[in-house]
């Protein structure tokens, strides 16, 4: 069996392209676009990139595009007025704080000051509250992208096993809580679980999410089942040069699975769509009341 590849990218350009005509509906009955604001602190390059074409995407759809780039010593009462400032403007529908952040902000303050209506990460306790009770709210951007994915591949997931191997709050958690709002039968693991292999093994869904490169092997997979594997892990080749890497060995995965996503071109260009598409969802929202 050689596996189907999901083409990432081209099921973001069609959500894009969505969005896009949304936010031209948008216009046409409110007179403006809608905003997206983000943060940045600090100087990290990789963090950089992401905002810059966080910021091009938002143009690209028709969107304002706002963008604040802070000092990496900023303090954490700045931030958060600036975040007051942000939630109180009328003109901005979505507010993305960029993370990682400096070591003297406090992460979870931060999440907790954005306005949840305009929490376009869902990372806000509300909105993790209404993803987990299964109510409507904002979802993260890269676990919404993983769904539209399985749900693209494999149709009705009810009744699946589903394997997260990863339980951070941006991935695995509200990855789980998804599938278990589609009736999945979810186990959440990690680099701790014991026998992972086993649980892998009897798994229809596995999303991996741990950024351990190639941890999950090949002859681990059931035969036929959908691999969605979130990890980008760049790695040293023998020549001096870099790779990036998932966290499934993609080559003799691909011989089992049913579906899989490569590593670049699979699960990363869906964030930024999924990005768009919440800020769109932020807008209407607040609209409507």
């Amino acid at each position: 069996m050689t596996a189907m590849l999901i083409d990432g990218k081209a099921r973001a350009a069609a959500l894009r392209a969505d969005v896009a005509t949304g936010v031209a509906a948008f216009v046409a009955a409110h007179g403006r676009a809608p905003g997206l604001t983000v943060v940045l602190v600090g100087d990290d390059p990789a963090s950089a990139v992401y905002v810059g074409s966080k910021g091009k995407a938002c143009r690209e759809a028709g969107m304002i595009s706002g963008e604040y780039r802070l000092p990496a010593d900023t303090p954490e009462a700045d931030l958060l007025a600036l975040i007051a400032q942000l939630n109180a403007d009328g003109h901005v529908d979505g507010i993305l704080v960029q993370m990682p952040l400096p070591a003297q902000i406090d992460t979870d303050r931060v999440i907790a000051t954005i306005d949840p209506a305009k929490d376009v990460d869902g990372l806000h306790p509300i909105n993790t509250g209404l993803l987990v009770s299964g109510r409507k709210g904002l979802v993260p951007c890269t676990p919404s992208g993983c769904m539209l994915l399985i749900r693209e591949a494999l149709g009705n997931i009810a009744g699946a096993e589903a394997v997260v191997i990863g339980r951070s709050i941006l991935v695995g958690k509200p990855m789980a809580a998804l599938l278990t709002n589609a009736s999945a039968t979810v186990t959440i693991a990690h680099s701790r679980t014991r026998d992972l292999a086993a649980h892998v093994a009897r798994a229809d869904i596995v999303v991996a999410a741990v950024g351990i490169p190639g941890m999950v092997k090949g002859d681990w997979i059931k035969p036929g089942a959908c691999v969605i594997d979130v990890g980008i892990n760049r790695v040293a080749l023998p020549d001096g040069k870099s790779r990036l890497i998932g966290d499934v060995d993609f080559d003799s995965a691909s011989q089992r699975a049913g579906w899989i996503t490569p590593v670049p071109g699979g699960v990363g260009p869906m964030t930024i769509a999924c990005l768009l598409a919440n800020t769109l969802e932020a807008a209407w929202a607040r609209v409507r009341g």
